[in-house]
C-alpha cells in the first residue's frame, strides 16, 4: 500500500515555471514506478511523465517533451515533476500516480492516486 499527496501547484504566468512534489508513504517506494497525469475541464485524464523506480528510465507526453521534467527522490520518497515554459492548454489538475515495477503510460495501470494539485496557466 502507498498513499500519495501532491503538492506545488498554483497560479502561473506563460513561460513560467512551477515544480510539483508527490510525497510517497510506505517503506517500499522505490519498488514503484511513477507516473504523473493531468485533467483539464471536460477533458479526459491524460499521461504528462512517468519515471521508473531509480530513476534511470523516463519518458514523457509529446506535449511536454522538453518543458516538463520527472525525477525522484527515494530517500525521501518523493517524486517531482519539474514544469517550464508553461502554457495555458497546460491548465489542469495534476495528478501523481504509482505503480509495482515498471513504468507505463495508461492511467489504467497505476493502482494509487493523490488527490491531485491545481496548476493554472494564465496568459
Amino acid at each position: 500500500q502507498v498513499q500519495l499527496v501532491e503538492s506545488g501547484g498554483g497560479l502561473v504566468q506563460a513561460g513560467g515555471s512551477l515544480r510539483l512534489s508527490c510525497a510517497a508513504s510506505g517503506r517500499t517506494f522505490s519498488s514503484y514506478a511513477m507516473g504523473w497525469f493531468r485533467q483539464a475541464p471536460g477533458k479526459e485524464r491524460e499521461f504528462v511523465a512517468a519515471i521508473n523506480w531509480n530513476g534511470g528510465n523516463t519518458y514523457y507526453a509529446d506535449s511536454v517533451k522538453g518543458r516538463f521534467t520527472v525525477s525522484r527522490d527515494n530517500a525521501k520518497n518523493t517524486v517531482y515533476l519539474q514544469m517550464n515554459s508553461l502554457k495555458p492548454e497546460d491548465t489542469a489538475i495534476y495528478y501523481c500516480a504509482a505503480r509495482m515495477l515498471l513504468l507505463t503510460a495508461m492511467a489504467s495501470d497505476y493502482g494509487y492516486w493523490g488527490q491531485g494539485t491545481q496548476v493554472t496557466v494564465s496568459s
